[in-house]
């Protein structure tokens, strides 16, 4: 089996190195890969946004499976170009990929299926979003809306931290298109005031009807 890594991070090197592992895969290709996948994949120069480069890639060089590592080409669509040209491919359509890539969509999805979430707004106008922080107390998060590679949530222990935020994302714009648009919530807390919690992430691997999981 010949599989594909998308991605150039540390994420995709632990992706690329745990499945170098496996008995069943004959070739491995990292697009574009890093310093670290290049020892152990075969690296093809080609970026995590070019998915129609990336499918072209994959019909050309007859790879079976894909493996999709940052959240950007699936927000972009991957999953379904792929999809549309039967290439066998994980990770999240475009529609779904939105719970990840908009974190306002995210609340409102969980809002509307009554899935606990923090109290909260979401904001596209900076004075608005401002006498918004004016009326809560901190501690307070905001978070850009849109993708910031890790950066774009600040949990402010004080008002004025929360304005410089929100001025760095509404105004500044450091996250660009992803600030367009912020999201205001209250800090969860335990009984002794520690906003610090655990936290568990779960994976679903589905099989097809009649295949194998």
């Amino acid at each position: 089996m010949k599989v594909l890594v998308v991605g150039s991070g540390a994420r995709e090197h632990a992706l690329s190195w745990k499945l170098k592992q496996s008995p069943h895969i004959s070739e491995l290709f990292a697009a574009p890969g890093n310093a670290g996948t290049a020892s152990i994949a075969r690296t093809l120069d080609i970026a995590p946004d070019d998915t129609q480069g990336l499918a072209a890639a994959a019909q050309s060089h007859k790879i079976d499976l894909t493996v999709v590592g940052p959240e950007g080409p699936l927000s972009q669509g991957i999953i379904d170009v792929f999809q549309g040209r039967n290439l066998l491919i994980v990770g999240p359509s475009k529609a779904a990929a939105r719970i990840e890539s908009s974190k306002a969509f995210a609340r409102e999805l969980m809002q509307r299926k009554g899935i606990p979430c923090a109290r909260g707004a979401v904001f596209q106008s900076f004075s608005e979003a401002a006498r918004y922080i004016e009326s809560q107390s901190a501690p307070i998060v905001v978070k850009a809306d849109g993708l910031a590679a890790g950066k774009g949530v600040v949990v402010a222990q004080s008002k004025d931290e929360a304005m410089e935020a929100l001025r760095d994302a509404m105004e500044t714009r450091v996250f660009g298109a992803a600030g367009d648009k912020v999201v205001i919530e209250e800090v969860y807390q335990d009984i002794f005031g520690q906003t610090k919690a655990n936290e568990i992430s779960l994976i679903l691997h589905k099989a097809e009807e009649g295949g194998e999981s």
